[in-house]
């Protein structure tokens, strides 16, 4: 009797999927991120994955994939620490810090990982930390485990971030923490200006780059080259799961911090290494983006243009922002799901967001295009979005 009481305490609330007609999550996806995908079956547009640069299933990506598994196996069954740190491991590390312009670099299974290791290494009960409101929920869990003061600023707010720091003394450090891309937003932080306020009041700044690595600047190497910022001395964080089309994430920042963390952070030390697939998959993506960004962000940037003005021919209350994607405001959460239904009945996946990921009645619907995508592809989803404006 005790364990069901127990287990009942897990009950899941179906309501709201059973009163729109449609659950968006957890989706069968039976096919790869091609130019169509298939979702429980049916072909379909795809504007929900965050492949950016539409690399996931590009020939090379997947070749250097294929050659790693056959000198390497399909895992090293070990953490980094371990028997996890082959010379590709290394190598990886070692480009990757070269690409964000930083001393060092720390590759772990997930930037979810990444984000919620980070704050419990580094901080400690007697600092603080000011927070971006609408900041990830990876950067805000791994914030919450460290057991250190918290301190909100409104979103992308210079003057309110400034306030806080003026009034924030008598602890011994007091970090900054923001995003690059907030990618239910589309807005881009003024992280240059963030990290000169930093200098400003000695606090530490900390960057989640995982929407803005691959997308951002002129090179694709993220928030700091967009920003023109040098010489940057704080820590830096980012997934390899989004425009460089592989999985994991990464922590990069002075060598004596990532020296440190290589011994004393959990989330590394104990988690099974990447697989040498996803190490050479990411190296792949990494000398295309050298080669060839110019021409892919270009078509990033037209499709995501495209789609923003047959949503806004097509009535739809799209935010405004300077990264490649765009976002609805839907409002309340059975709205936001009927929004992303139309789209699913029509031939495009969506990726809709409601609370807790966004406040209370300030649903989003994102659509992300990818540059694997062809102008028809493009076309045919722009006439649906206007369609559906029209009913």
């Amino acid at each position: 009797m005790y364990l069901r009481d127990y287990y009942n305490r897990f009950s899941l609330d179906k309501s709201l999927a059973e009163v729109v007609g449609h659950n968006p999550y957890y989706l069968r996806i039976d096919s790869g991120l091609d130019e169509k995908i298939l979702v429980n079956g049916q072909e379909m547009i795809d504007l929900a994955s965050n492949n950016y640069l539409g690399l996931a299933t590009d020939a090379r990506v997947k070749q250097a994939a294929v050659e790693a598994i056959q000198k390497y196996g399909v895992s090293l069954c070990g953490t980094p620490i371990a028997t996890g740190y082959i010379d590709l491991y290394q190598r990886l590390e070692e480009r990757l810090s070269s690409f964000v312009g930083l001393e060092e670099t720390l590759i772990l299974p997930s930037c979810y990982q990444a984000n919620n290791g980070l704050f419990s290494c580094i901080t400690s009960s007697q600092d603080l930390i000011v927070v971006d409101r609408f900041a990830h929920s990876s950067l805000i869990q791994g914030i919450k485990s460290a057991g250190c003061k918290i301190r909100p600023f409104l979103h992308n707010n210079l003057e309110h971030l400034e306030g806080i720091l003026q009034r924030s003394t008598g602890y011994r450090q007091v970090f900054v923490v923001t995003e690059s891309v907030f990618s239910t937003e589309g807005s881009i932080a003024p992280f240059k200006e963030i990290v000169q306020l930093c200098e400003n009041y000695h606090a530490m700044p900390v960057i989640d780059d995982s929407h803005g690595i691959g997308v951002l600047g002129k090179s694709g190497q993220g928030i700091l080259e967009e920003q023109g910022i040098e010489g940057y001395q704080g820590v830096y964080t980012a997934s390899l799961g989004k425009s460089l089309a592989n999985s994991g994430g990464i922590i990069s920042g002075k060598k004596k911090l990532i020296d440190h963390l290589k011994y004393y952070c959990p989330h590394l030390v104990y988690s099974t290494a990447l697989t040498p697939a996803v190490l050479a998959g990411t190296e792949a993506v990494l000398d295309i983006i050298r080669s060839e960004f110019g021409v892919i962000k270009n078509r990033m940037v037209t499709y995501q243009q495209k789609i923003y003005e047959s949503l806004v021919e097509g009535g739809f209350a799209v935010l405004q922002g300077k990264a490649p994607l765009n976002s609805i405001q839907s409002g309340s959460k059975e709205a936001t799901l009927i929004l992303a239904k139309k789209l699913y009945e029509r031939g495009i996946i969506s990726t809709p967001f409601i609370e807790p990921s966004v406040p209370i009645n300030e649903g989003r619907v994102r659509l992300i295009a990818g540059a694997n995508l062809t102008r028809d592809t493009i076309a045919e989803a722009t006439g649906i979005i206007r369609r559906i404006g029209d009913l």
